[in-house]
């Protein structure tokens, strides 16, 4: 009687920057305990030092899709094996594929292998550590490439994230024979935000050719960009001080930071008195309609409806007085 086969177990590694030094704990530990380690040959250089006995596939761009049924058909005849990505597996990286190919083959997590994602830093986490803090308020990832994403879709979404004000990281900006997306990129952002919005370009992030460049939205398209670069683009108050990039997280809004304590008409641990509690006062009070109410917060008519037809639609005394405070901008 044959022994059966142990499970082989599959880690989605993700090596952040790719430097030992930025490398978690568990992503050393997974590709230790790999017996085989699958990836581009790139990032499979970035790890050499880690690498002992174990066999090791290489492979090149554009070859994803094989890597990922290489990995999951060894992990399934018991291998043990690590699928590497820089950055995050999950961000851009091998493991979303990877499980599309798991659950096509029939695999899920209750009845197959166990599979591990170890995450890692991100390009944009790992570009925004070299450049200040450009991503301390609310912000978005979007890649240029049109690969496997059709353009329109892409536009739509630069375009949203745009006109939201999100401070947005561009992946996978241009490469030889993709050069124009970059472009119109640029070109959509200029509808929404000054020419002058701060951006920073870093090219190869903690790897030994290492670029940072500082430049503007209107002096994008003269630089030097490349598929290893990302491109943060700045929210109309990301500011550029001393070489660094800024975006304030808003406690100016509520604090007097040189003396620690709140400003005038707020209290700390509640709401700004332009918050929600305040919006929603001041639009259940006005003499506008809902189209007009929707134009002039740029919302879906269908949301401002639902909120006046909400059962607590009726502004409490508490909304008034919070309304009537000297610090209320409810319309900005």
């Amino acid at each position: 009687m044959t022994e059966p086969k142990p499970p082989g177990k599959l880690f989605l590694v993700g090596l952040g920057p790719g430097g030992r030094e930025h490398m978690t704990g568990r992503a050393r530990e997974a590709i230790a305990a790999a017996d085989t380690l699958i990836g581009h040959a790139t990032y499979l250089r970035l790890v050499a030092d880690l690498v002992g006995d174990q066999q090791v596939v290489k492979s090149g761009m554009t070859e994803e899709v094989e890597r990922a049924r290489l990995a999951v058909e060894l992990a399934q005849a018991g291998r043990t094996v690590a699928l590497i990505s820089s950055g995050d597996s999950g961000v851009y990286g091998m493991a979303g594929l990877t499980f599309e190919v798991l659950f096509q083959s029939g695999w899920t997590p209750e009845t197959g292998f166990p599979v591990e994602v170890v995450p890692g830093a991100t390009a944009l986490t790992s570009c925004a550590a070299l450049v200040g803090a450009p991503l301390s308020h609310d912000f978005c990832a979007i890649s240029l490439s049109d690969l496997l994403t059709p353009w329109p879709v892409i536009a739509r979404r630069l375009n949203a994230a745009a006109a939201a004000d999100f401070v947005c990281a561009l992946y996978n900006p241009k490469s030889g024979r993709r050069t124009r997306q970059l472009q119109e990129a640029q070109r959509l952002f200029l509808c929404h935000r000054r020419p002058d919005t701060p951006v920073a370009l870093v090219h190869a992030a903690f790897r030994p050719r290492q670029r940072v460049e500082l430049t503007t939205l209107a002096a994008l398209d003269g630089c030097e960009i490349g598929m290893l670069t990302t491109v943060l683009i700045g929210n109309s108050q990301t500011q550029v001080r001393h070489g660094l990039l800024i975006t304030p997280r808003g406690y100016t809004n509520k604090y007097d930071l040189a003396g620690g304590t709140t400003v005038a008409g707020e209290r700390a641990g509640t709401s700004l008195s332009s918050g929600l509690d305040a919006w929603l006062a001041a639009i259940r009070a006005s003499a506008e309609g809902v189209e007009q109410l929707a134009a002039r917060y740029q919302l879906p008519a269908r949301y401002i409806a639902e909120l006046l037809d909400a059962p607590d639609a009726a502004a409490t005394e508490a909304d008034i007085d919070l309304l009537r405070s000297p610090r209320a901008d409810v319309r900005h």
